[in-house]
């Protein structure tokens, strides 16, 4: 029975999302159980396709991207893939009709990972959002669960805290992407003579889309809202963690939140969840 390949699959996607982050793992325990396996399924796909460029550098990343595009939309085309993970995506895709647009763009932004170094503000604009807010919009159509309006009216929300989780994660990930792979993602920034006036100017601009996602969090359906604050929480620790810190700081090593302290931030979450203090 297909059944049971499906349900490998989605094992083999929530396997990737364990491996890979533990944040997520535990911000998606929190959505209501419809709505876990879809997660999961968009998770693993995104993972890997980032996977590719970050990490494959002994390979051909040029041919495994396109490989894995061809693959992804083979396997939405005919509702299968003998790849776990794409198999586990395409089911996401055709079950909650995702626009194939959205994936187009995302690996857009990953193909511009394969070259580009140093991204002016179109560019930089043009990335965060193929590799953040159109994966805040896959997301969005499994929580909205077809309902269309609510997905346009939530649209901005979804991609302004997509946005805000990127660029806190070019903040977490300076040392890896500058001083790993030469990438500079930031526009305008000599990250070698990053000063604090900069890195303010920057946490500022993150501020913006940060203050705009919460409003839209407050505004999703119960049973999607907690996951997602959840993942707002643990985010907004992480940011005031790189706020406090000196940008020479940033650049040494990739900033951390323990296990323990999400824990306590994940239980607290609960508890303002569940008085209805969003």
């Amino acid at each position: 029975m297909k059944q049971l390949f499906d349900n490998v699959s989605l094992r083999t996607s929530k396997m990737v999302t364990n491996s890979y982050s533990t944040s997520f793992s535990l911000g998606i325990k929190f959505l209501h159980r419809d709505f876990q396996d879809p997660i999961y399924g968009i998770y693993g796909f995104v993972r890997f396709a980032d996977e590719i460029v970050d990490t494959f550098h002994d390979f051909n990343k040029k041919e495994l991207l396109d490989e894995f595009r061809h693959d992804t939309y083979k396997s939405i085309e005919r509702g299968i893939s003998l790849n776990p993970v794409l198999n586990s995506f395409q089911k996401v895709v055709n079950d909650f009709q995702i626009d194939l647009k959205l994936i187009d763009t995302f690996l857009k932004s990953m193909e511009m990972d394969l070259n580009k170094k140093a991204y002016d503000a179109e560019g930089y604009k043009e990335y965060i959002l193929g590799s953040a807010e159109v994966v805040g919009l896959m997301c969005l159509k499994v929580f909205v669960k077809g309902d269309q309006k609510m997905y346009e009216d939530l649209t901005p929300y979804a991609m302004a805290l997509g946005s805000a989780f990127q660029k806190i994660n070019f903040l977490r990930d300076l040392h890896a992407d500058y001083l790993g792979m030469g990438r500079v993602y930031f526009p305008n920034v000599e990250l070698s003579k990053l000063d604090t006036q900069t890195k303010t100017a920057l946490e500022n601009d993150i501020e913006i889309d940060f203050n705009k996602g919460l409003e839209g969090i407050k505004l999703l359906p119960k049973d999607s809202r907690f996951g997602v604050y959840v993942a707002y929480i643990y985010y907004r620790q992480l940011f005031k963690k790189i706020k406090s810190l000196k940008p020479e700081r940033i650049l040494e090593e990739r900033i951390r939140i323990p296990d323990t302290q999400k824990v306590a931030l994940f239980a607290s979450s609960y508890l303002r969840h569940s008085f209805n203090l969003l």
